[in-house]
């Protein structure tokens, strides 16, 4: 009976349809109309490079309709800033890297799609969309089309899968521990018997037994590597699970056929063996994976079930999915914040180690953002709630991760290439050294060939890699700084000059007021004219409007332009204002002398007959952060070359140069000059690390070699940086850049390790001084080397 196109299941020939020019039958119309997407779509690849059958296909299509609305999404899907969102998903049907190129390039062919990643391993998809182009369940029902079925991805489901992973695991472990231990007693028997001599009926009863002992060794603990080399194999490719299939296989095979010829020699103890050591180091390799995997995961699972919410001075337990923005909380002392918000009591104590790093409880007075998973240490709180689920500091911080799993760093890919020919080269060798065997030893050739096969496994090689990138990763996240991909370790290291941006980066962006000057000497009118001031500056995220929070405005601004880099304008009552930069506001008087007290000078001016007239200045000061002066001089350490690229007038940028120690201060810098004076370094040759924190710092952190956001910055700021610095410690940042020196060296070793072990073990196995079984030990420990000097960072 023929079997589906698409599936692989029995046909029915009345169900068919022709794909380039060649008539294919399939087992249901499901199956027949994923085909046909799939080759309408261009994607006909897709069928040349799976290494597994697709999943049957659901005639009846599932109606997506309901997670297009808001209260839904709010459980999987992300807003940003620009108008994009983000949808977490957990896709059924993927079984190979096959299905993920599939996915990608058929959903990239929506106009409103501006990306798609697919993990296949752990099968998850972020798909970033313009909704007001398309709706999510129009998206959604894509996957159908193709032959995969959707979901929302939640924590639970990664738990799940990571708990069956690793209990199957571990029951593979325990078998072929098992197996390998009454194996080896057996062994013991039949090796004294024939050096001291041994009846035939007994040797063969014994090998009998341990033929009983080894099977399930071989079909149970050893099915992962048949399956992954099958896979490999149909996806013509070769990985380390080949070479390791076939010695396990030919081994067993001679073995079984000694045992029921009763000639020739049995090695079940060296399958036995082999399997027991490969699998306990990739069992290890695999947990060390899992704790690694990143802390917001078991932070998620922290947040309370419940929060307070105080409504007409009474206090109710509500679930936290029906918290709102506005809401009011009452967070005892010791419980873990559930949303962020902002601190309505006087002071507070918050624990943000889990977050941060910062082993130390911050000190947070009243109108202080709060962020979910932190915990109160002090007196209960009161807070007023901003963000709540996937729009909380907490999610974003757990999508950069997401971003981060999606991606293959280039020494990976180049290792994976390296791999693929080796193991090509193994087959060969292994050939090879069978024929040179066979002509001079035929009794020893197979044995020699397997030892080959089995010494050769480039399992330390792949790992070298991967293993020291994740121990990296995880290091940098203790540290404070959330790497959004393995990409940033490779670049820290590299990095020539480091670039800071002054407000809210080098300073701590807790700008206030310090001096009001009238144009007009008349102070009587300052009052009302800072309450314009703070009009204006409610509708910008600047890190100097929060100098004007905390002054209460009787009038609202309207038609207000905020300007990047300049300032803000807008309609108060009858009356146009700017406030800003003096050249932004006051373009028309631009010899306008400003104070010469120290301290950042902003200008308010009122447009009056087509001219702007200043009417106040406001002096706003920030004092430099404590860790600033630390991280220069460790930079400078480092034989790092650093700058100041603000936005500033150059008085107090060259004030605070001087006091950091930075030599190269560029002032009133705007966003596109920014830009144009790193690509300029970038033209002579340096590789730039940018740390910022505003919205004008976008372009810049988005075109340096390296960038960092710093964890207060705008959410803009932080999905176009690399990473961010959570702590707002400046001094992770020389660390950081230790620490990819430092995984790159181990990464060195690794595959120096590697390398070496193969080169000295390779020639003792063809010259039949190693046998099967200490092959197995030797392959094995290479791995745990690799794994352990990895775990070092």
């Amino acid at each position: 009976m023929s079997a589906c196109f698409h599936c692989g299941l029995p046909a029915d020939p009345s169900i068919a349809c022709t794909i380039n020019g060649e008539p294919k039958i399939f087992c249901c119309h499901g199956c027949m109309l994923v085909a046909q997407a799939i080759h309408e779509g261009g994607l006909d690849n897709y069928y040349q490079y799976r290494d597994q059958l697709g999943e049957k296909a659901v005639e009846k299509q599932q109606d997506f309709s309901g997670y297009d609305l808001p209260e839904v999404q709010n459980e999987f899907v992300s807003r940003s800033e620009n108008g994009f969102r983000t949808a977490r998903l957990s896709v059924q049907g993927i079984s190979c890297a096959a299905c993920a190129w599939l996915i990608e390039h058929h959903l990239e062919k929506a106009d409103a799609v501006d990306s798609v990643r697919v993990n296949a391993t752990n099968r998850t998809c972020l798909l970033r969309w313009d909704e007001g182009k398309t709706p999510l369940s129009q998206l959604l029902n894509e996957f159908q089309k193709i032959g995969y079925h959707p979901q929302p991805d939640r924590q639970e489901n990664k738990q799940k899968l990571r708990r069956k992973e690793s209990q199957q695991a571990l029951m593979r472990l325990g078998v072929a521990g098992i197996g390998m231990m009454q194996v080896g007693m057996v062994a013991v028997a039949l090796y004294a018997g024939g050096m001291q001599g041994i009846e035939s009926h007994w040797q063969s009863f014994l090998r009998w037994v341990s033929l009983v002992m080894a099977t399930p060794v071989v079909f149970f603990s050893a099915q992962p590597f048949f399956s992954n080399a099958l896979r490999s194999l149909k996806a013509s490719h070769l990985n380390m699970d080949v070479p390791v299939s076939l010695a396990i296989a030919f081994a067993y095979a001679a073995s079984v056929w000694a045992t029921l010829t009763r000639t020739g020699e049995v090695y079940f103890d060296s399958v036995s063996m082999f399997t027991f050591f490969l699998l306990l180091g990739r069992y290890l390799e695999m947990r060390a994976r899992h704790s690694s995997a990143f802390a917001s995961e078991s932070l998620q699972h922290l947040l309370p079930l419940t929060a307070c919410r105080m409504e007409n001075g009474k206090l109710l337990s509500i679930p936290l999915a029906a918290v709102l923005p506005g809401d009011r909380l009452w967070v005892e002392a010791g419980d873990v914040i559930p949303v962020d918000g902002q601190l309505m009591s006087a002071s507070a104590r918050i624990d943000e180690s889990l977050l941060t790093g910062e082993s130390v409880p911050q000190k947070k007075v009243e109108g202080d953002e709060l962020s979910a998973g932190t915990l109160n240490g002090g007196s209960a709180l009161e807070l007023d709630v901003t963000r709540t689920g996937q729009s909380t500091q907490l999610a974003a911080i757990e999508r950069l991760v997401d971003q981060a799993s999606m991606v293959k760093p280039r020494q990976i890919a180049l290792v994976d290439k390296i791999a693929g020919r080796f193991v090509g080269a193994v087959l060969l060798l292994a050939l090879i050294v069978g024929g040179v065997w066979w002509y001079i030893d035929s009794s020893k050739a197979f044995w020699v060939v397997l030892s080959v096969l089995v010494v050769t496994c480039p399992c330390a090689l792949s790992l070298a890699t991967p293993a020291a990138l994740t121990a990296g990763i995880n290091r940098a996240r203790k540290m404070g700084l959330l790497i959004s991909g393995p990409q940033t370790i490779e670049s820290l290291a590299e990095v020539d000059l480091v670039v800071f941006d002054k407000t809210g980066t080098l300073t701590e962006g807790r700008i206030t007021v310090s001096q009001l000057l009238p144009l007009d000497s008349d102070n009587s009118q300052n009052e009302a004219l800072i309450e314009i001031i703070a009009a204006l500056e409610a509708h910008s995220r600047h890190p100097i409007a929060l100098a004007f929070a905390g002054y209460r405005a009787s009038v609202a601004a309207e038609q207000v332009d905020v300007v990047e880099g300049e300032g803000v304008s807008g309609c108060v009552g009858d009356a146009f204002y700017r406030f800003g930069r003096p050249a932004f506001a006051s373009p028309s008087t631009p010899d306008l002398d400003i104070p010469e007290v120290e301290g950042m000078w902003q200008l308010l001016s009122l447009k009056k007959q087509g001219q702007f007239e200043p009417l106040l200045w406001v002096c706003l000061t920030d004092d430099i952060r404590p860790s600033a002066k630390v991280a220069v001089s460790e930079l400078h350490r480092l034989n790092k070359d650093v700058a100041l690229l603000s936005g500033d007038r150059p008085q107090p940028v060259a004030s605070i140069a001087v006091q950091l120690g930075i030599e190269s201060p560029v002032a009133e810098a705007r966003p596109d000059g920014k830009l144009g004076w790193v690509r300029k370094q970038q033209a002579n040759g340096k590789s730039v690390l940018m740390v910022g924190d505003g919205i004008n710092d976008v372009p810049v952190l988005s075109s340096a070699d390296v960038s960092i956001a710093m964890g207060s910055a705008t959410r803009l700021a932080q999905s176009n940086a690399d990473s961010v610095l959570l702590s707002g410690n400046l001094a992770v940042i020389p660390l950081a850049i230790s620490l990819s020196a430092r995984v790159q060296r181990v990464i060195r070793q690794n595959l120096g390790w590697a390398l070496l072990y193969n080169g000295l073990a390779l020639p003792a196995a063809a010259a039949g001084v190693l046998p099967p079984h200490l092959a197995a030990i030797g392959m094995s420990f290479s791995s745990l080397v690799v794994v352990l000097n990895a775990m070092r960072i």
